[in-house]
């Protein structure tokens, strides 16, 4: 089944990205308040109690969530225990810029990983289409001058983030190409509240358990509550968390895996952006050109895009 990008589906894969380069910004102010992994596991907490009026029955007896835990425990642990984790311990070491920017190979994971383990078909538009986003990432990294690239320095953030981006490809391909030995539970899918709930009880007990393990190796850890924590916490609840969710899981059932992946390379441009408005700077011309580059790679990868061998299933909503 061949699928194509309208107009509401960029809508939808343009949000997260908008709402993840504010995510990486809030992580790196809160980076000195609370522990990386603690931070993820109270992120998700809220958004627990936020999302519970909207699907309670999930946590009913009869739900079909005790029925798939499993393949709801993979999901649980990828997005939300290991990627967010991930993103915030990177931000210790590394900027929200640079860690977007390593982000920004997510198109290349989605093509590898959808090749590898799903079984689809790489297009010739496609591999223009990472070639045409790459560019255009490089192009904020190196703000219009290439010559930078020869004095880039990776950190451990940067090899985190590697870490973190190949995470959430796999989870991406997971939410629409269930593996086999784990059907996907349709009555979850059919409302994204329940679904996103769903994923969030396996979920929180992964980043439950791995923030145990953080602070068991981090004695001197501590926690700076007040408003600043407060506010923070509110934002990446309500927007990268629940909002950006709906958004990512929708638009990729629509477009599919590979053509969502290209959209996330707009996340560095944002970031660059919102650094930009922070600090009162205006926007300059090679922010426009990135993004010229990087819509291009999105247009250009999503045109005559082969059918994969399974169809992928409808948005959960």
């Amino acid at each position: 089944m061949t699928q194509r990008l309208t107009a509401r589906t960029a809508l939808l894969l343009t949000i997260p990205p908008m709402l993840w380069a504010g995510n990486a910004v809030v992580g790196r102010l809160m980076s000195a308040s609370v522990p990386p992994i603690t931070f993820n596991l109270l992120r998700w907490v809220v958004a627990f109690f936020l999302l519970l009026p909207l699907a309670s029955w999930v946590l009913r007896r009869d739900s079909p969530l005790w029925t798939h835990w499993r393949r709801l425990a993979v999901l649980g642990l990828l997005g939300m225990g290991c990627y967010n984790a991930l993103q915030y311990m990177a931000l210790k070491t590394s900027s929200p810029l640079n860690v977007t920017l390593v982000a920004a190979s997510t198109p290349i994971f989605m093509l590898g990983l959808g090749r590898l383990f799903f079984g689809a078909a790489i297009s010739r538009q496609q591999w223009w289409g990472v070639a045409l986003s790459t560019a255009g990432v490089l192009t904020v990294l190196t703000r219009g001058d290439w010559g930078q690239l020869l004095a880039l320095r990776p950190v451990p953030g940067d090899l985190l983030m590697l870490l973190a981006t190949a995470t959430w490809s796999l989870y991406s391909w997971l939410l629409t190409r269930p593996p086999a030995h784990q059907p996907d539970p349709a009555a979850l899918r059919s409302h994204w509240a329940a679904w996103l709930l769903a994923q969030m009880v396996p979920g929180l007990m992964w980043s439950g358990l791995f923030s145990g393990v953080e602070w068991a190796l981090l004695p001197g850890a501590h926690i700076d509550w007040g408003w600043p924590l407060a506010v923070s916490l509110a934002y990446v609840a309500l927007g990268p968390s629940l909002l950006a969710y709906y958004c990512w899981g929708h638009g990729v059932a629509a477009a599919g895996p590979q053509v969502a992946g290209f959209f996330i390379n707009l996340t560095p441009l944002f970031a660059a952006v919102l650094s930009a408005a922070v600090l009162g700077e205006m926007p300059r011309p090679f922010h426009a050109l990135a993004f010229a580059l990087i819509v291009g790679g999105i247009l250009v990868s999503s045109r005559s895009r082969p059918a994969a061998p399974l169809d992928v299933q409808k948005a959960p909503g």
